[in-house]
Order: C-alpha cells, then sequence, then structure tokens
C-alpha cells in the first residue's frame, strides 16, 4: 500500500505539473493585453505610457514566456503566487478569503447528493417494480439533465421573491449568524447538488440491483435474515465500489457549477473569482485558482483509489 501511494502522489505531481503548463499557455492565448484592459476599466485614472510600462515590469509581463512560468512555478513553492492586476492584493489573500466559502457550499452539497443519492437509489432498488422506484427513477432522471444555473433562477423567483421564504443572493458566515447562514445556503447547496445526487441514485440502484441477484444475498434471505441486515451487511458494501468511484468523479462537478452558482446568488466564493480573473485577463488569479482546485480533484481521486480496499479486502495494491 506504501508503495501504491508513493507512485500515486508522484502521478499526481506529474498531472499538476501539465495542469499548470496547460493553464499558463491558454491564459497566453487569450487575446488582449491584461495592463490595457485594467486601464480601461479604470477611466478615471490616467496612465501614460511610461506608467504602463512600470507596471509591466512590476508584474513581470515584460520577460519572455518560459521565464514567466518558471518564475510563476518557482514563486509557488515559496508560498507566493503573485499579486492580482485587477484587485491590486496577493493572490494567496483573496483565495484566502473566497475558498473557504466555496468549500462551504461544496463540501455540504457532497453530503447532502452523497447521503440522500444512496439511501434514494437503495430505496428503489429493494422496492423495485413498485410506485416508490417509479418516483425515485423519474425523479433521477428529471434532476440529471436539469440545468443548474436555471433552477437557480426558478428558485430565486419562486422561494425568494414570490413566497419571501429564503434570501435571495450573498453569503453570511456561519460564525456571524448561523441561522442567515442556514438561510441563505439552501438554495445554492440543492443547486449544487441536484445533478450529483440523481446520478448517484441512478448509480446505486443500478449497483444494488446487480448485487441483490447474486447466490450469497439469495442465501442470506433463505437464511432468514432481516432485510435490514441484507441490504446493508451483505449488500451496501458490495455495491460501493462504483457509488464511490462516481463520488469522486462528481467534486471537478460541484466545483465547477459554482462558478455559476456563485454568480446567480452573488457569492464571493472562488468561482465567482475565477469568472472576474477570467474576464479581466488577470493571469495570477486564473493560474492559481485552476491549480488549486486540480490539486483538490486529484487529492480526492487518490482517496477513493485507496478506499477500494476497504471496501472490498479482496482488492490488493502491488
Amino acid at each position: 500500500m506504501g508503495s501504491y501511494i508513493i507512485r500515486r502522489l508522484l502521478q499526481a505531481l506529474i498531472v499538476l505539473a501539465i495542469v499548470s503548463i496547460l493553464v499558463f499557455l491558454a491564459m497566453q492565448l487569450l487575446p488582449g493585453d491584461p495592463l490595457l484592459i485594467f486601464v480601461g476599466q479604470n477611466r478615471m485614472l490616467e496612465y501614460t505610457e511610461a506608467e504602463i510600462n512600470v507596471l509591466r515590469v512590476q508584474f513581470g509581463l515584460d520577460k519572455s514566456l518560459p521565464v514567466q512560468y518558471i518564475d510563476w512555478v518557482t514563486n509557488i513553492f515559496i508560498g507566493d503566487f503573485g499579486t492580482s492586476i485587477t484587485y491590486g492584493d496577493k493572490v494567496s489573500t483573496l483565495i484566502g478569503e473566497r475558498l473557504p466559502v466555496t468549500l462551504y457550499l461544496g463540501v455540504f452539497a457532497f453530503i447532502l447528493s452523497s447521503v440522500f443519492g444512496v439511501l434514494a437509489g437503495v430505496l428503489a432498488a429493494v422496492r423495485r417494480g413498485k410506485w416508490l422506484d417509479s418516483i425515485m427513477t423519474f425523479l433521477a432522471n428529471v434532476g440529471i439533465t436539469i440545468p443548474i444555473f436555471w433552477l437557480g433562477i426558478l428558485m430565486i423567483y419562486f422561494f425568494g421573491l414570490k413566497l419571501s421564504w429564503l434570501p435571495i443572493q450573498g453569503y453570511t458566515s456561519p460564525f456571524t449568524d448561523f441561522w442567515l447562514s442556514t438561510q441563505k445556503l439552501i438554495m445554492p447547496v440543492i443547486c449544487l447538488s441536484v445533478v450529483s445526487l440523481a446520478s448517484n441514485t441512478r448509480q446505486t440502484r443500478s449497483s444494488m440491483l446487480e448485487v441483490l441477484h447474486q447466490d450469497y444475498v439469495r442465501t442470506a434471505w433463505s437464511k432468514g435474515l432481516k432485510e435490514k441486515d441484507i441490504i446493508i451487511r451483505h449488500t451496501l458494501k458490495n455495491s460501493l465500489i462504483p457509488i464511490v468511484t462516481l463520488a469522486g468523479m462528481h467534486i471537478p462537478i460541484i466545483f465547477g457549477g459554482s462558478v455559476l452558482i456563485e454568480t446567480v446568488f452573488n457569492i464571493p466564493g472562488m468561482g465567482r473569482l475565477m469568472v472576474n480573473a477570467v474576464l479581466a485577463q488577470d493571469f495570477a488569479i486564473v493560474r492559481t485558482c485552476f491549480l488549486l482546485i486540480s490539486a483538490i480533484v486529484v487529492f480526492a481521486n487518490l482517496l477513493v483509489d485507496i478506499s477500494y480496499s476497504w471496501l472490498d479486502p479482496r482488492i490488493r495494491y502491488s
């Protein structure tokens, strides 16, 4: 196991290195000059050509592309992610303020989609062909096709504007006002989790139906064991490998969805920060955000792979 983890960590470093190169080059291919965009957005301030050149040197944009990339990677190892052209602050400071917000939403969405998705899938499989199975399957098929930004707009209209049940925008820390924070959390988390929840329901139902027809499950039924014991001890755990794999694949989907949801609900998280940075061609922010999200996804996939041996003792890593 130890050697396997070391190999996977080395593979993760290679993947992150490739991602860093691709993100760096992709930003360079965008049309326009980030400094000229910044100057154009600040019409109240007049910049001379000499002042623009000073800014270009300050942000390292006067150097060749290979030198810029090497400087960026080298500074990452010492904790310096650069300075934002748009905000004028350190990128580490900006991300430190917004990453907890995105993680707060993402973790709740992941837990909601995993717990209720597995529960709904188990119920649908155990009650196959009954009305409960039909309802769960129908809702899962609808949920997997819903555009989350459209769902967010509908929820704002009905639950925020028409019924006035929930706040329609913004973010409040749970340490500041827990009840208001919970209210503002409900709609964004539902929007973030709906696609993953539907996918988990479909996958759990499929995996459970496959395991329920195994000989050892029929033997357990013939012994007169309780349905709860058969489902939890003999069926669910042996069905979890494809479910856990799918859950790991949902992590980038949830982070990708945060870009839309944070924009729709006006939440000051990393998703909204990335949108503004891409529009302003703020290289330092975009590079760091993409690299950070890639690292989270790679680490999550590593945890998923390691969990296989716990879920199925027959799996061994060499």
